[in-house]
Formats: structure tokens, sequence, C-alpha cells
């Protein structure tokens, strides 16, 4: 089984700086793209940002909402992609969600994993 973790949370202020974390784990041959979703309350979930991890160069895609001020990275060799998110907004806040796309083995499908979310708040 693969397992997906979010981590860096919490309530910042408007104009605040947050960094979010998530791991995937597990039985991992390779993952082939990774996101970062949100879905605020009676709001349906919608991408952030997104990376390819199987290319090199500029592999990023970006909501236009967050574009300039979030920035998504990747560290292949940890299972691991960031969100930096600057310049926060009040209408940033809600749950953010990852998401990895997973092979478990060479011949295997791609399924999609998610994580369990953490909350982000901006608010002063």
């Amino acid at each position: 089984q693969v397992q997906v973790v979010e981590s860096g949370g919490g309530l910042v202020q408007p104009g605040g700086s947050l960094r979010l974390s998530c791991a995937a784990s597990g039985k991992i041959f390779s993952i082939n793209h990774m996101g970062w979703y949100r879905q605020a309350p009676e709001k349906q979930r919608e991408l952030v940002a997104s990376i390819n991890l199987v290319t090199s160069g500029d592999s990023t895609n970006y909501d236009d909402s967050v574009k300039g001020r979030f920035t998504i990275s990747r560290d292949n060799a940890k299972n691991t992609v960031y969100l930096q998110m600057d310049s926060l907004r009040p209408e940033d806040t809600a749950v953010y969600y990852c998401n990895a796309h997973v092979k478990s083995s060479v011949s295997g499908p791609t399924f999609s994993f998610w994580g369990q979310g953490t909350q982000v708040t901006v608010s002063s």
C-alpha cells in the first residue's frame, strides 16, 4: 500500500507565508505526478499546483489564483513535494490535500492516492 502524508498547515496572517510538505511512502516503484488541491467550506476541491516527477525542466502547473504567490517543488529522492505559499490571502483558507500518481511495479498500473489534508487558515 501507499501512504501520502501532508504537513505544515496552520494559522497565518494575511500577507504571511507557509510551507506545506507532502511525502509518499510504501510500495512505490515510481511517482509520475504529484499535486496540491484545496477545498474550502461548501466549495468543490480544486487544483492549486502540480508537478511532473519524471521529466526535467519546468514541469509545473498553477491555478491562476496562485500564480506568482505559490511555488511547488520536488525532492525525487524523498518522494516529497513542497508548496511554498507566500502573500497569503483570506481566500486561500481551505483544507489542502496532496495527490500522488504512483506505480507500485514496473508493469503495473498507475493509481491515485490522497493524503488526509492539512488545514490552512489565513486570518488576522
